[in-house]
């Protein structure tokens, strides 16, 4: 055991710490060590004479609930987690998935900016206001110790940010536009991530926590799903913005000047319709269903007039047959 008396390498040599030691070597509070244990996080140390004695394996533990709660977990699910361990169900499987979650969903590296790039880069005067928006959005990260210099996490975001502002659109309409970009975008990535658990991950989920052999099963799932939720998006992306970007050329060159059709009978035309008509609809089907009834009820009328129109030469030949 450490105490008075005995040499830092003493200590070292047999693995034994007193709990102001084992704070010193975790990085954790005694207070927070003391938490850990009445939460049943801790295995209980060893008593001699007045003293608790803590050995390597409370050191660890110590530094794998510091890591676990870097990554998000609560202290309730990481005592789910050791307390499977220690019941012989095993950790390393889990631990895996949750590297695996945890590491780069994209292959982009961060980068580093001085105060003045930044500045050269975004018109060359100085924006406090600016710079302070922008590493509230996590676009720009400080770096201790360093105030001319930031890190960058997504050299792609500032570059998208720098372009956009040298087309004209102002700083603060670009914070703007990533603030309702970034929770549209947070929906979509929380629904993919409840439709692959729900198709695929549930049956490596079904024990809490999974078996070793289920954890690393998932993990590599993870692996070869990871890139799909952005090929999707990037598809899908590219696909409404060719439609919408049509639209708006359209709406500001007037919709007399098509796009893409040989024709001006093909473009897209508003029709006025009375108030009445538009009043008798709504009551009729709803005011969300009224545009549908309305272009259903029109094209019915065009397949009736069509019909008609073919059947209107059979009709009269058969009535000049009668006649003869």
């Amino acid at each position: 055991m450490s105490g008075t008396g005995r040499s830092a390498a003493d200590r070292q040599a047999a693995a034994e710490y007193r709990i102001e030691d084992l704070a010193h070597a975790s990085g954790a509070t005694v207070r927070t060590i003391r938490a850990y244990q009445d939460r049943g996080l801790l295995p209980t140390p060893e008593r001699r004479g007045r003293a608790n004695v803590y050995r390597d394996t409370h050191l660890a533990r110590l530094r794998q609930i510091a890591d676990l709660l870097d990554r998000g977990y609560t202290l309730a699910s990481i005592k789910e987690l050791l307390d499977a361990w220690d019941t012989g169900r095993g950790l390393g499987g889990v631990l895996g998935l949750v590297a695996e979650v945890h590491g780069p969903w994209t292959d982009e590296q961060a980068d580093r900016i001085t105060r003045d790039e930044l500045n050269l880069k975004f018109g060359g005067a100085p924006d406090d206001e600016a710079v302070a928006e922008a590493v509230d959005l996590g676009v720009l990260e400080p770096i201790p110790g360093r105030d001319d210099e930031f890190l960058v996490p997504s050299p792609q975001e500032l570059a998208v940010a720098a372009e956009l502002h040298a087309a004209g659109v102002p700083l603060s309409a670009i914070s703007g536009h990533l603030r309702e970009l970034r929770g549209q975008v947070e929906q979509i990535a929380s629904r993919f991530l409840e439709f692959t658990t729900e198709h695929v991950f549930a049956r490596y989920l079904g024990h809490r926590p999974p078996t070793d052999s289920d954890a690393a099963e998932a993990a590599a799932m993870v692996r070869r799903l990871r890139p799909l939720a952005q090929q999707t998006v990037d598809a899908e992306l590219a696909r409404a913005m060719r439609t919408f970007a049509t639209r708006h050329l359209r709406h500001h060159l007037g919709t007399d000047t098509p796009l893409g059709s040989d024709s001006p009978s093909l473009a897209t035309r508003r029709v006025d319709l009375p108030p009445e008509t538009i009043l008798a609809v709504q009551q009729l089907v709803g005011a969300e269903h009224v545009s549908a009834f309305i272009t259903a009820a029109a094209e019915r009328e065009v397949q009736s007039r069509t019909l008609d129109v073919l059947v209107s030469p059979a009709a009269k030949a058969d009535q000049i047959n009668q006649s003869g």
